[in-house]
């Protein structure tokens, strides 16, 4: 980013000074006073109680600046891992900062892999707002009882959600209901179409390094749905399209030649599919074609592009912990993210795109949000955002739009996307992806282009188990103590289970952090559920010293090369069947 002029800095801090006149803040503002752990149906705020836990003059809570209309954070697409103290060597940024100046068919054009080794920061940005990194959020984890906090996470409140949507006559915005969602063995069948008849369908993918690695924080899922054409033949459902569309959209934003996918029948949509002459009663390899099928055939492939109405629903859960000790994705949501690509933009006009947020950045303009009300915001690439997060109550809400502009920092401009997406190209190759997450049917395999497991790969590069190397359970597990990534111990690992999942004590302590965090509202200071204060972070960017130096930098592309360990490695050999991950 360009330079901006420090009278923003200045605006700012104005801005803080007249909210603490606003709230009347006084001296104990800044005192922390969690209560006493209490089952989970009364585990709120007592009245009158404190629960900022932030150093005197910074005592400002985040729902202030929301309800007086004050931008805390203009630069909030510059997400918290940007500052991360690299000392030079350790460069967890490749995997967001990417250019493909060589590949003149790729419609990602930001072509940011500079600022591996560059801080190209605004004034206001130099400074890293994400305050909720530097907590210590200790004294409030040893408040709360485990068997409170496994009472909270085991709650299903994305139910509620729905309920209160549907109901509201002024409501304007998406409704995603899913029958189940919170117990995924019983909302989706085996190849992760929802059983309700809502038509979205759950795919396994390698989470995203290492953000979404349950050890850093939470579990998740992801699930796609494609408009009506795509899943009919002659205006009524089809099956057999909707699957053989979905393996042509894989192949289009993987740009694939060919696929598998679960059982098809040719004779059912007229066509041969997999190319061998024959119209088949049953097929499970598809090769690509210029058109979609059914009645979807008079729209193209375009390559690396999601057609129009494309949607994506994504869940940020608590980390389960069952009887056992082992790891699930818990029904308590943290958050409900959704995207729907309301524009077909072709290839020219994302360029175009592209270059308006650059000349934005020229002329020293600070990132601007597009607000829809209740439809969320839109990233003027083509999608519309929406996001639900919990209120002080644990019940979920959409998100405020300072909250929301926080979406904008990874679906608007980073290089390394795809049509501004990433859990869909890590999506597992072919038939076999089709199906709920889950982290014990995938093994470490590496991206396109490298040789070795990705997530081995990323800790070599990054020098821990997450961007802040602050995760120090995966650097007693995976690193010696010289500091360096033990590989036999990470090439041993029989799946991204053992390799990610957090122990039972660290998965509490980390819904416990959350929790606290949950209870403050303070997301626009950061939705990182620390446990300690971050040590490896910077507070101040100094830009007189580069991030990176030149051989710490690296070319990276988030697809995943699925075939040199292929092995199907079975699910009773697993033991691991209903434990899955982020």
């Amino acid at each position: 980013m360009m330079m901006l002029k420090t009278s923003l800095l200045v605006k700012s801090q104005a801005l803080a000074l007249c909210l603490l006149i606003l709230i009347g803040c006084d001296k104990q503002a800044g005192e922390t006073l969690l209560a006493e752990a209490v089952p989970a149906a009364q585990m709120e705020k007592k009245a009158g109680e404190k629960t900022y836990p932030y150093r005197a003059g910074d005592e400002i809570p985040a729902l202030a600046y929301i309800e007086h209309k004050e931008v805390y954070n203009a630069e909030a697409v510059i997400p918290p891992q940007c500052y991360t103290k690299t000392d030079g060597v350790n460069n967890p940024c490749f995997a967001c900062h990417q250019s493909y100046g060589k590949e003149k068919t790729r419609t990602n054009m930001m072509r940011d892999g500079d600022l591996q080794g560059a801080y190209e920061f605004s004034d206001l940005g130099v400074t890293n707002h994400w305050k909720n990194l530097f907590v210590n959020r200790r004294p409030l984890i040893d408040k709360i009882s485990d068997a409170s906090i496994k009472d909270w996470i085991t709650t299903d409140n994305y139910s509620a959600l729905i309920a209160k949507l549907k109901n509201d006559p002024g409501w304007q915005g998406e409704i995603t209901p899913i029958a189940n969602l919170p117990y995924p063995d019983k909302a989706f069948n085996e190849f992760g179409l929802a059983n309700d008849q809502s038509y979205w369908v759950a795919f396994n993918y390698k989470p995203f390094p290492s953000t979404f690695w349950p050890t850093n924080g939470s579990t998740g899922d992801a699930m796609i749905r494609l408009p009506a054409p795509f899943r009919q033949l002659n205006g009524s459902f089809s099956l057999d399209v909707y699957f053989a569309n979905l393996a042509l959209v894989e192949m289009a934003v993987k740009d694939l030649a060919e696929i598998s996918l679960p059982p098809v029948s040719e004779l059912a949509i007229g066509q041969d599919l997999n190319g061998d002459g024959k119209i088949s009663g049953q097929i499970e390899v598809i090769k690509r074609r210029s058109h979609y099928l059914g009645d979807a055939a008079g729209t193209s492939l375009a390559h690396m592009l999601y057609p129009k109405d494309t949607e994506f629903l994504h869940t940020v859960r608590y980390i389960g912990v069952d009887d056992q000790g082992q790891i699930y994705n818990a029904p308590r949501m943290k958050e409900v993210r959704y995207m729907k690509k309301h524009s077909f933009k072709s290839k020219e006009m994302l360029a175009t795109a592209y270059y308006q947020e650059e000349k934005e950045k020229h002329f020293e303009n600070l990132p601007q949000v597009r607000s829809l009300g209740d439809k969320g915001i839109n990233n003027n690439f083509g999608w519309t955002i929406n996001a639900y997060i919990e209120d002080g109550h644990g019940q979920l809400r959409q998100q405020y739009q300072q909250e929301l502009a926080f979406c904008g920092g990874c679906h608007k401009t980073i290089g390394a996307t795809i049509d501004q997406t990433f859990s869909f190209p890590r999506k597992v190759e072919g038939a076999r992806g089709w199906g709920y997450i889950n982290l014990a049917k995938q093994q470490d395999v590496p991206n396109i282009g490298e040789q070795q497991g990705e997530f081995l790969t990323y800790m070599q590069r990054a020098g821990g188990g997450d961007e802040f190397r602050q995760n120090r359970e995966m650097l007693q597990r995976w690193f010696d103590n010289d500091g360096r990534v033990n590989e036999e111990k990470v090439k041993g690992a029989g799946n991204l289970y053992q390799l990610i999942t957090p122990s039972p004590r660290r998965a509490l302590d980390l819904n416990k952090a959350y929790y606290t965090l949950m209870k403050e509202q303070s997301y626009i200071f950061g939705r990182d559920a620390m446990l300690s204060g971050a040590d490896n972070v910077l507070e101040q960017v100094d830009e007189s010293q580069a991030p990176l130096a030149p051989e710490h930098r690296y070319q990276w592309d988030l697809r995943l090369n699925w075939h040199p360990r292929d092995t199907d490695i079975s699910l009773a050999q697993q033991g691991e069947d209903r434990y899955v991950g982020s």
